[in-house]
């Protein structure tokens, strides 16, 4: 059984990231967009067929499939390790979470709906976000291997 909180934390980002989805598609047209920072940064509807960076374009199914595969097997590991510090539960909760997120679209339409739109970078969503900043805790949480740590400690001090 997962822990309550990355129940939790994983549907906000899924509500949050599909609320705003439905929201940009109910005001804006594809290509449509707000500029809010001059030429720096604005709101862009953006129907992308592919991963990051429009990567596998055109491609939903492969990537239903592997992007499924892989919330599996982060369900699969935050169930077999309850127990392990936070930041491997928030990481993967949020790599889950921006994971499904997408996948709904993808099932649903067979592309993802983006919209924050920095200009110099690819426009993306709130479901990417969580990927991204869930990979960077990822990192910390291996580099860092508190577990480890915590054992260590445990052994060396009695």
């Amino acid at each position: 059984m997962m822990k309550k909180a990355d129940i939790i934390l994983m549907a906000l980002v899924i509500l949050l990231d599909q609320a705003l989805k439905a929201y940009i598609r109910s005001i804006l047209p594809v290509g449509g967009s707000i500029d809010l920072i001059g030429s720096f940064f604005s709101i862009t509807h953006v129907e992308n067929t592919g991963a990051a960076f429009s990567i596998l374009s055109g491609n939903a199914g492969i990537l239903l499939v592997f992007t499924g595969v892989l919330v599996l097997i982060g369900i699969y590991y935050l169930i077999k390790h309850k127990d392990a510090h936070w930041t491997l539960h928030m990481s993967l909760s949020l790599i889950i979470s921006g994971g499904i997120a997408n996948m709904i679209d993808r099932a649903l339409k067979a592309s993802v709906t983006d919209m924050f739109d920095f200009h110099f970078w690819p426009v993306f969503n709130i479901a990417d976000i969580a990927v991204c900043v869930g990979c960077v805790l990822l990192i910390i949480y291996v580099l860092a291997d508190p577990d480890s740590k915590l054992k260590e400690n445990k052994r060396n001090n009695g």
